[in-house]
């Protein structure tokens, strides 16, 4: 997240806003008190976590509220693993706070700057056919309605809405607090390997079967896939790490510094692009290493990128995959970032692009000074073809109307909705657009 002088813009630069007024709440009853205060005034209130969705799903044209000050570990139960954290806590700092009590998330996505209130109300995921988003980590939630009232919501206050609220867009209220049910810390043992590309997409249902976490990025003008395979182990294992130099040589100089140069010049001459992304991956060697989970899921992106990502059921992926790659050649384009394929269990949450089905996920992007139109357009229409719901932190040109059909509790949502927020005073663009009026 970023702010120029009164404009607030997200960290992909797709999305900004001059809002009426700023506050920065320090505590869940600052948040109650700006939510009373917006209504008093016929102001509509947003909060903005870290500003890594890439669509307008944080914009508040009213009142802003930031939730940088509202962050830290409210309680923590080693016994059970339930875990409440203040809705703004980052995630790259959850690790720390969790480890004195013996506890992990259970799972993570690849980046961790995001806020959990944010990473939860946009369907943040990870990778492992075992395992759920972030969202359905959640166990219980306090949120501030639009009446400004503070509403708790777990499985002994209206557990029936949780699967609403624990993935609610941001349309349903403030949270302040996020409770999850943590599992004791652990390693991962990981093995990132490059293997012909049609290799892994023949076996694809069998890697993702037979690993607790399994991805792969492909480089488009290339034909390999580079594989991330992770086993995970008791926090008792011996940890191997990968070696501070190797890791900041690949991480930082190779994949953010360089990078962002070739991406940069590639702009300008689009035929460097298909050799360096082949010289990516020949410098992309086999690392297998140790150590403690949120080191090995999580991952350092300094190269700023515009996204688009659909969730498509799990037997439809190498379909949908072969589907692009074959519109990138036919259209002759030059695409400089990898496409990424991962993989999550069903879940039960309403709004969650995993709802009712073992789901993987093809994310494709572009170099944030790069117009992404053609390509994400093209993409979209075949995710669409083979069952896709889009990320909703993440580029896309859905309606309501299409969503509809997509989410078989998406009625139940707009209902619920239309109960806890009949003025719409947490409305925007993104929300009238995805969710109806």
């Amino acid at each position: 997240m970023t702010r120029i002088g009164g404009t607030w813009q997200n960290w992909a630069r797709s999305a900004e806003v001059r809002p009426i007024r700023v506050e920065r709440p320090r505590s869940p009853e600052g948040v109650q008190r700006a939510v009373i205060a917006a209504a008093a005034h016929g102001l509509t209130i947003k909060a903005v976590g870290a500003g890594h969705s890439f669509t307008g799903i944080a914009i508040a044209p009213g009142v802003l509220l930031e939730l940088d000050d509202l962050q830290g570990l409210v309680s923590a139960d080693a016994a059970t693993g339930r875990v409440t954290l203040l809705a703004g806590t980052r995630l790259h700092r959850v690790p720390g706070l969790l480890a004195p009590h013996g506890l992990a998330m259970e799972n993570l996505g690849d980046i961790d700057r995001q806020s959990i209130a944010g990473a939860i109300s946009t369907g943040t995921h990870g990778t492992g056919a075992g395992f759920g988003g972030l969202a359905a980590q959640v166990v219980g939630v306090t949120m501030v309605t639009a009446d400004g009232a503070f509403r708790r919501i777990d499985d002994e206050h209206e557990p029936e809405l949780l699967p609403a609220v624990a993935l609610g867009l941001g349309a349903l209220g403030i949270i302040v607090e996020v409770t999850l049910q943590c599992v004791p810390a652990f390693v991962l043992s990981a093995i990132d390997e490059p293997a012909p590309l049609d290799d892994v997409l023949d076996s694809l249902p069998e890697r993702v079967s037979e690993a607790d976490h399994f991805e792969f990025y492909w480089f488009p003008h290339t034909d390999v896939a580079l594989t991330k395979t992770q086993s995970r182990m008791p926090e008792s294992t011996r940890r191997a790490p990968l070696p501070v130099l190797g890791r900041w040589v690949d991480e930082t100089l190779l994949s953010n510094g360089v990078y962002r140069a070739v991406c940069g010049a590639g702009r300008i001459a689009p035929a460097i692009t298909p050799p360096f992304n082949r010289l990516a991956v020949k410098l992309t060697g086999d690392r297998r290493y140790t150590d403690l989970s949120h080191r090995v899921l999580t991952q350092s992106r300094t190269v700023r990128f515009r996204e688009m990502e659909y969730a498509l059921p799990a037997e439809h992926v190498v379909a949908a995959f072969r589907a692009v790659r074959a519109v990138i050649e036919e259209r002759g384009w030059r695409i400089e970032f990898p496409i990424e394929v991962r993989f999550t269990a069903a879940d039960d949450r309403w709004l969650s692009t995993a709802h009712g089905r073992a789901t993987g996920y093809i994310a494709v992007h572009r170099y944030w000074r790069a117009d992404p139109t053609a390509y994400f357009e093209a993409v979209e229409q075949i995710m669409l073809e083979h069952g896709g719901r889009p990320h909703w932190g993440k580029l896309h040109t859905l309606t309501a109307e299409s969503l509809q059909e997509r989410y078989p509790r998406f009625d139940d949502f707009v209902a619920l909705r239309d109960r806890l927020d009949p003025e719409r005073r947490f409305a925007n663009r993104y929300l009238e657009r995805v969710l109806g009026e």
